[in-house]
């Protein structure tokens, strides 16, 4: 059975096996340029989580089999996709036709990088062959400067490649980062929320001096804040009255729920619904959800239930990114959840579109904007329904229940 077909049929089998299983499912199992093998395996990365990109490159690193290094190749492309740069794949196998490259990634600066993936230090690399296949590429104009060269290496042990790398007359124009730090990035580019926080990440992969060291801190400090800032807003709610809540000027007393049991239920929401739209969703961003295409995408965010508050049981913050997030895709749906509920309420971005004027909002303490108030009331035995403070209205959640598999929670 091809591997597409396997992944929609059985996707947790899928996910047993090793990365050659994977691969020897793919078309007809043979991993070479322009083939049905080599387009499923490609589309099937897109799909899976980092955890599991990791796994598959730690098994193409530790594990001597047929095409491993064309697959690693691959997995670093779409490390590449998953910083949110502009991805062309290179060719396994050079040709005389062919500029030999394994990857060109363009971030939305529009600074360009050539990839040559190395799994080892066993052998000397050419610099000028890498540099040569740079010139190439931007004669034929599929490069523009600026740009520069990444080596993405297997091993951590690359004491004499970096000693190459810094004698060469190239100096200026490489750099080189591991896979496991490419992996580590975009795990952190994932716990955050900021576009600002995503773009300095990304430099962090063009040639830069760093004799002063304020950039490197500067990355480190709006990285670390950005996470702390999107992980306190939604594991935490400040318990105030109703006069108080609509004054938003008072003290607040924060109850806090463990990031780790939101993102689980997170997941939990995620899958389900990429079930019932008989797709895949990869993570973005913290709460940030696109199928590969980049067409349906979803913001799931999760709040406890608050038994001490009068109607309001459930408290979430919607940020203005993320409804721009959900805008800029055919199809998007800010999803509830609740730390005590077997059920989401997906709910349309024309919804909260349409009622954004009826929520109460809190301006960021940072001067950066502000967000919006969601709170969902109960309304009888189980019956929920937005609260639509501004215009004292509610809005019934029936239509938008969706019920989640009680044996995955």
């Amino acid at each position: 059975m091809p591997l597409l077909s396997l992944v929609a049929s059985s996707p947790e089998a899928v996910r047993q096996l090793t990365i050659e299983q994977v691969v020897a499912t793919a078309g007809d199992g043979r991993l070479r340029d322009g083939t049905e093998s080599q387009r499923e395996l490609r589309e099937y990365l897109r799909q899976v989580t980092i955890d599991a990109l990791a796994t598959y490159a730690d098994y193409c690193l530790s594990n001597a089999f047929p095409k491993g290094w064309q697959v690693l190749q691959d997995l670093v492309n779409e490390l590449g996709r998953r910083l949110e740069y502009e991805v062309t794949n290179g060719r396994y196998q050079g040709t005389t036709n062919a500029v030999g490259f394994d990857g060109i990634w363009h971030d939305p600066s529009g600074h360009g990088l050539v990839i040559e993936v190395k799994t080892t230090d066993a052998y000397r690399l050419s610099l000028d062959t890498v540099a040569r296949y740079r010139d190439q590429l931007l004669a034929q104009e599929v490069l523009a400067k600026p740009c520069s060269i990444l080596i993405v290496v297997g091993r951590t042990d690359t004491g004499e490649l970096e000693a190459q790398v810094r004698g060469s007359r190239h100096a200026w124009d490489i750099r080189l980062i591991s896979v496991d730090a490419l992996l580590n990035l975009v795990r952190i580019k994932e716990s955050a929320d900021s576009q600002e926080t995503m773009a300095k990440i990304r430099r962090l992969l063009t040639p830069v001096e760093y004799t002063r060291l304020d950039q490197l801190v500067d990355v480190v400090f709006t990285t670390t804040q950005d996470v702390e800032t999107a992980v306190s807003t939604e594991t935490g709610k400040s318990l105030e009255s109703e006069s108080q809540e609509q004054s938003e000027s008072s003290e607040s007393v924060w109850d806090f729920t463990p990031s780790a049991v939101i993102q689980g239920i997170r997941e939990r929401i995620v899958a389900a619904l990429g079930h019932q739209l008989a797709c895949s969703f990869v993570k973005k961003s913290r709460a940030l959800y696109w199928d590969p295409p980049q067409r349906q995408r979803v913001v799931c965010t999760v709040s406890k239930r608050y038994a001490n508050q009068s109607l309001v049981k459930y408290w979430y913050a919607c940020h203005p990114q993320w409804h721009a997030f959900l805008q800029e895709g055919e199809h998007g749906f800010f999803v509830l959840g609740g730390t005590d509920l077997d059920v989401a309420f997906t709910l349309p971005v024309a919804i909260i579109r349409d009622h954004l004027e009826e929520f109460h909002t809190t301006a960021k303490k940072d001067g950066s904007g502000h967000y919006y108030h969601i709170k969902i009331v109960e309304v009888g035995a189980e019956k929920y329904a937005l609260q639509l403070p501004r215009s004292g209205r509610t809005l019934v959640l029936d239509p938008y229940l969706m019920q989640l598999d009680k044996a995955k929670a």
